[in-house]
């Protein structure tokens, strides 16, 4: 007959003169008070812990070693899923523990009973810790642990003998995830029921939740039931914003939380919640609200009312339907398109056709899809009045809309076109719409023209010869007129590279080599500004803008002369008192050459 003895509290055998597994708590399970502890190995070699981190892959029948201090183990059968346990996770298992001889000390399967434990918290051997961490869920395996990550020389006398190798056939039946989510012991995570999809609530997300928070001691100090709040503005207690962040939509959890993240050294008198309290607090998180900016200066907010379909969204001149509900901050209702049954409205996205928010946000939205829009003044109405359908917007107004995009019909990208000339049309179109924007001074709604416009003609290899000096005039337009753009948005590095994308196509341009002389000169580049001007004379020396700005250039060039001479004069008289010149290159270049309109 096989004597049994205990890996935790496991057997019913008579088991003394053993050091207990739990330490300072007793992990029993329910319905066991007769079972006893197993000896416990040495205090854990805590910088062992992390020495098996990367997945272990065998084969049914295959045993490798894990780890670097001996530890083996052989699959017995596959688990399910890619998924394993990680420290602090709730897991149960079955096992059967024996010598290398074959005698059994311990089998939760003679007793019909799963143990369950928390792994990597040092409540069984050394080896299991590392070795479970290894496996999948309903995965069976052979572990062969030597002594270092058992009982050591010592053993557990009489049933375990000194520095013994001992063997346990696990299965892994599941585990129950718990996550230190704060990273200091201050809020732990346990699932009690998994969330959909993989995306979390983000800090301007609005939540609607479940909680009921209990006292250590099994106390119900605070319920509710559909509480909604924004998460950065948190509810209740710090733990709550933390861990909604973690969640996903129809997960359920129970919270350990720490004074720190509850109510601290003060408690909460007025909700029965004392001092240095430590809560559970069992969340639900049922839904939320995905609430985004939609510019990069946060003056337009849009909050998804409801999901829409798919993951395509219009762009910039798609044609849009939608239904819409415009208000005032004071709920006067300043326009309603698409409801009682007329028509939805329709425009055309970025055309400016409507107020620049409700032109950005309508190109963030899906089909189907209906959000609530914050817009602050300057992209609505701006800081004069303006009269709707339903009511005069006054002046410095920030709106709101309720807006539903019903459906829209993007604008063709190059790559929807079929045939070359189709390209070359849609290209000229786009240069035209630049040129519009340009004229009313709205330089970066044209640099986006200007861009598409090249884009469709960019690649030519299938043109015709024909073809293929249309697409070279048009590109060349284009990129010069787009260098414009950029010179009055100051961004001169930009400007400098599509001057030279001109200039490789066609190194005689005048005004290419002109506008990228103004770039330079902005960014005091002065001797390759001089450079393009004089090659631009040689070209076309009765040019006057050109000429103009050879003699402004001459006059810098000899300002910054002076400064160098002055520098250095006072560098070797040492004087150390500042220049009040005005640093050469920061003044705004001149008015460049006009647009090119041909082509």
């Amino acid at each position: 007959m096989k004597q049994q003895y205990s890996i935790g509290h496991w057997s019913r055998a008579p088991h003394t003169g053993s050091r207990a597994l739990t330490r300072s708590r007793d992990y029993r399970q329910p319905n066991m008070d007769e079972d006893f502890d197993i000896p416990v190995a040495d205090e854990m070699n805590d910088e062992f812990m992390d020495d098996i981190e990367a997945p272990v892959t065998l084969k049914v029948g295959e045993e490798k070693e894990i780890g670097n201090q001996g530890l083996k183990k052989k699959l017995l059968k596959e688990g399910e899923g890619w998924d394993t346990p990680e420290s602090g996770d709730e897991v149960e298992v079955h096992y059967t523990g024996t010598l290398l001889d074959g005698t059994q000390f311990d089998s939760s399967r003679d007793r019909g009973t799963p143990f369950k434990f928390t792994l990597g918290q040092g409540q069984v051997i050394k080896g299991w810790d590392l070795g479970i961490k290894t496996m999948k869920k309903g995965e069976n395996a052979l572990f062969t642990i030597p002594a270092d990550l058992a009982y050591g020389e010592a053993g557990s006398p009489p049933t375990i003998p000194p520095s013994a190798t001992l063997q346990f056939d696990v299965q892994l039946l599941s585990w129950v995830s718990v996550k230190d989510i704060c990273k200091d012991g201050g809020i732990f995570k346990k699932i009690v029921k998994e969330g959909e999809k993989w995306e979390n609530p983000k800090d301007l997300d609005e939540v609607l939740v479940n909680y009921e928070v209990q006292l250590e001691d099994g106390t119900v100090v605070a319920k509710s039931d559909g509480v909604e709040f924004k998460v950065e503005d948190g509810h209740f207690c710090p733990a709550l914003a933390k861990a909604v962040k973690t969640m996903k939509k129809g997960e359920k959890v129970i919270l350990t939380v720490k004074p720190e993240y509850g109510f601290g050294e003060k408690g909460k008198p007025e909700g029965s919640i004392p001092a240095n309290a430590t809560l559970q607090i069992t969340l639900e998180l049922l839904s939320w609200k995905v609430v985004t900016n939609v510019t990069d200066d946060k003056k337009v907010i849009k909050k998804i009312l409801k999901e829409g379909e798919g993951y395509e969204r219009p762009n910039e001149g798609a044609v849009v339907q939608v239904k819409l509900i415009g208000k005032l901050q004071d709920g006067t209702v300043f326009i309603k398109k698409g409801h009682d049954d007329s028509e939805p409205f329709e425009f055309k996205a970025d055309e400016e056709q409507v107020i620049d928010g409700l032109d950005k946000a309508v190109m963030t939205m899906k089909k189907g899809e209906v959000a609530l829009l914050t817009i602050a003044p300057e992209y609505a109405f701006g800081s004069t009045d303006s009269k709707q359908e339903l009511a005069v917007v006054p002046p410095n107004s920030s709106v709101t809309y309720e807006i539903e995009l019903v459906s829209f019909v993007k604008d063709k990208e190059s790559w929807d076109m079929t045939t070359t000339q189709e390209k070359i049309e849609a290209a000229g179109k786009k240069k035209e719409e630049g040129n519009a924007f340009f004229k009313a001074g709205k330089y970066l709604k044209a640099v986006k023209r200007y861009e598409k416009a090249a884009k469709f003609i960019e690649y030519d290899t299938n043109f015709e010869e024909d073809e293929k000096k249309q697409a070279k005039a048009l590109k060349i337009t284009c990129n010069l007129n787009n260098a414009a753009c950029q010179l009055k948005l100051k961004d001169y590095k930009q400007a400098e590279k599509l001057c030279t994308k001109v200039l490789e196509l066609e190194s005689t341009n005048v005004k290419a080599l002109y506008r990228r002389a103004q770039a330079y000169i902005n960014v005091a580049d002065l001797d390759l500004a001089e450079i393009d001007v004089k090659k631009a004379l040689e070209i076309d020396p009765n040019n006057k803008d050109v000429k103009h700005e050879y003699k402004l250039l001459k006059e810098k060039i000899k300002e910054y002369n002076k400064k160098d001479a002055k520098f250095y004069g006072n560098m070797f008289a040492k004087m150390t008192k500042p220049s009040s010149n005005k640093a050469a290159g920061t003044k705004e270049a001149e008015e460049p050459m006009s647009i090119d309109s041909k082509a």
